[in-house]
């Protein structure tokens, strides 16, 4: 019997794609990014963790005599004043979209020892093959959503008026175009794998069939 169908093969490929879609979206700074045509834009570029500007001045100043300049950690101890203004860099649905991403990102990263598991050691022959692979798709699906949220969200919200300056001449970047391509390839590889577990289940009920009727018809001749 076959280790893998076509399916199983398919989904591995299809996995490895959303594996490298969501981890380099999720550590990369381009979620949302500034025209670089405006010489006056304010903001750079951001990403989940990442804020980079130009020149932002400190939003509760009101008088303006602190600016940010540069890329930082949203979590930065060092630059004095970066946590008084961690509020406004993280608003409700930043945080939410760091959430659903990031359980996306545990998802693959699970995913991945287990597609490991399924490609290189596990085979028809072990009793838990298919329930390994039931798993895989379960966990990628749940990515697919997961993810999906995440991007939902943030394009809903996260380039509105009165958050980041000079909304009009921003835009989503490329890190967020690689979020929703490993939200879609995580969900084709989940479903890839449910079709490739329901095969091998049917396999596994086709040969259990078979040596029954051969272990009936080895004790007629008998």
């Amino acid at each position: 019997m076959k280790k893998r169908s076509l399916a199983g093969n398919v989904g591995v490929g299809v996995f490895a794609l959303a594996f490298v879609s969501i981890f380099v979206a999720f550590f990369s700074a381009s979620w949302l990014v500034s025209d670089e045509r405006i010489t006056g834009a304010k903001l750079q570029r951001l990403g989940l963790w990442t804020h980079c500007f130009r020149s932002l001045p400190d939003p509760q100043d009101e008088y303006q005599r602190r600016f940010f300049v540069g890329c930082r950690w949203i979590f930065d101890p060092f630059t004095t004043g970066y946590d008084q203004i961690r509020g406004y860099l993280m608003p409700w649905f930043i945080i939410w979209t760091q959430f659903f991403f990031t359980l996306a990102f545990l998802g693959v990263l699970a995913s991945f020892v287990l597609v490991l598991l399924f490609f290189l050691c596990f085979g028809p022959e072990q009793t838990r093959f298919v329930e390994l692979i039931t798993l895989i798709g379960g966990i990628l699906l749940g990515v697919g959503v997961c993810g999906g949220l995440a991007v939902i969200v943030f394009v809903l919200f996260a380039n509105r008026d009165h958050w980041m300056p000079g909304h009009a001449n921003n835009f989503f970047g490329w890190s967020f175009a690689l979020a929703v391509a490993g939200v879609i390839e995580a969900l084709i590889a989940g479903t890839l794998f449910m079709i490739e577990a329901n095969i091998q289940k049917k396999k596994q009920k086709y040969m259990k069939e078979s040596q029954t009727r051969f272990e009936m018809e080895q004790e007629t001749k008998a």
